[in-house]
């Protein structure tokens, strides 16, 4: 006698979530982990411009808030677990803060001179920060230049554009530094390597298309086919593979057409092994003109404040991110993801905001960790689909054999989703990243032998794993 309120009740409150969950919308899916789409590299980021310096202490941050801000950044167990670091190839003359110091600042006397290079073992505490990346198990770095040297330019500054001597249409009293251009990379590259990192992919020009009162150099489609030709067997014989050409924009006039060159070219393109652009002029509506692997390899949205909202309309909030994240691996098949800084100062589009001896974090890292902690180098994405348009889903299968779902509900209400499985297996582990979580374990997933259900809220980004 004394069980029946017991069980009166659980009755009641299972008849409670059974209604609670018939009265939410439910959207057939499917996921085939056998149906292969590309192979992903990576998630990454960049502290270039002394920002790693920064991270290490340069403005106050102590060595403990140091190792929670490389945690949020690096870990796979309690942060955004990622896996690529972009490194800024310095080119200034000077040390000043948000200039990348040259290893050869001063002119040896011409192209043909014997280089005189100086290495400080610290780079801008790129080095401090790469050998902590290796630790947490990173083992791709991308080296990536923004500009040649000055008197290596026809502008004679590192900065507002200017072209590399020697390339076609330029005009330089100094003679033809191409070469001695590309010696200068894979010097950098040899350095890192004295160092204990060893260079992966490495780029020759960022942003080639624009002219900036920061570090920068101009080329041309042509131009950078022709400094390919040069610059390919040097890195060859270095043991290193190229990356080009970090164009502004992703698409018809930007990037495409860089890469469309390349690829006309037999001679230039047996030298390059991966594709990189950005979309800031130009978003990411299609892949790249190639089969070679292509990265997304800087962005973060547009605004003047700090933001550490998941989802309050302004276009540089979390949700904005997870968007662009899905957007670029769907729409662009990209194979490797690299946002712009990890974590920097002031009004930054960072995914951290250090404040001295603080920081503060923003929810466009757990939008970038949702994807970088669960989904490793070596995985392959696989065919997803909803039949609810505001559902996006993208799934994976890591080389460890786990299978990991992202669920990105764009509406506003609680929906769900019944999701057919295809050589799924293992049980499943949910996350959830909206307003009031952070990649926070919740029991929103469960299968029913080919099927999974998920309980997806509103404006939320959704992680499964199966394991």
């Amino acid at each position: 006698m004394r069980r029946r309120p017991v069980a009166l009740a659980l009755a009641v409150l299972a008849a409670c979530a059974l209604s609670s969950r018939a009265g939410a919308a439910t959207t057939a899916g499917r996921v085939d982990f056998h149906a292969r789409l590309q192979p992903i590299d990576g998630f990454g980021f960049s502290q270039a411009f002394q920002r790693a310096d920064v991270m290490h202490g340069a403005q106050g941050l102590s060595e403990a808030h140091q190792r929670e801000v490389l945690d949020l950044l690096l870990s796979r167990r309690s942060g955004a677990g990622l896996s690529i670091l972009r490194l800024g190839i310095g080119s200034s003359a000077d040390e000043v803060y948000d200039h990348m110091h040259s290893i050869q600042p001063v002119d040896p006397g011409g192209p043909d001179a014997p280089p005189h290079y100086v290495w400080d073992g610290d780079d801008g505490g790129q080095v401090w920060l790469a050998k902590e990346a290796k630790a947490y198990g990173v083992r791709r770095f991308y080296a990536d230049a923004w500009s040649a040297p000055g008197y290596m330019k026809d502008n004679g500054s590192d900065a507002n554009g200017g072209a590399l001597c020697g390339l076609p249409g330029t005009s330089c009293p100094s003679g033809d530094w191409r070469r001695a251009y590309a010696n200068y990379l894979v010097r950098y590259a040899r350095f890192y390597r004295q160092e204990g990192i060893d260079i992966t992919d490495l780029g020759f020009t960022n942003e080639p298309d624009l002219a900036t009162s920061y570090a920068s150099m101009r080329l041309s489609p042509a131009q950078a086919v022709d400094f390919l030709k040069v610059l390919g067997p040097v890195v060859r014989r270095a043991g290193l593979k190229v990356a080009c050409c970090d164009v502004s924009g992703w698409g018809a006039g930007k990037q495409a057409d860089y890469t469309a060159a390349i690829e006309a070219d037999p001679a230039a393109a047996r030298w390059v092994n991966t594709i990189t652009g950005h979309p800031y002029e130009g978003a990411v509506t299609a892949p790249q003109p190639t089969r070679r692997h292509v990265w997304m390899s800087e962005w973060s949205p547009n605004g003047t404040t700090w933001n550490e909202n998941w989802d309050d309309g302004s276009g540089y909030d979390g949700f904005t991110v997870a968007s662009d994240i899905h957007e670029t691996l769907t729409t662009g098949d990209a194979n490797g993801y690299v946002y712009w800084f990890g974590a920097s100062t002031g009004a930054t589009r960072g995914l951290i905001q250090l404040d001295g001896d603080a920081y503060h974090v923003s929810k466009r890292l757990w939008a970038l960790a949702a994807y970088g902690r669960f989904i490793r180098p070596g995985a392959t994405r696989v065919a997803a689909s909803a039949t609810d348009p505001a559902l996006k889903i993208t799934a994976y299968r890591n080389a460890d054999g786990s299978q990991v779902i992202e669920i990105l509900n764009t509406g506003e209400a609680r929906t769900s989703a019944d999701l057919g499985l295809v050589s799924a297996h293992g049980r499943p582990v949910s996350y959830l990243t909206d307003e009031t979580h952070s990649l926070s374990r919740m029991d929103a997933a469960r299968t029913h032998g080919r099927r999974l259900s998920a309980d997806l809220a509103g404006r939320s980004l959704t992680t499964v794993v199966l394991r």
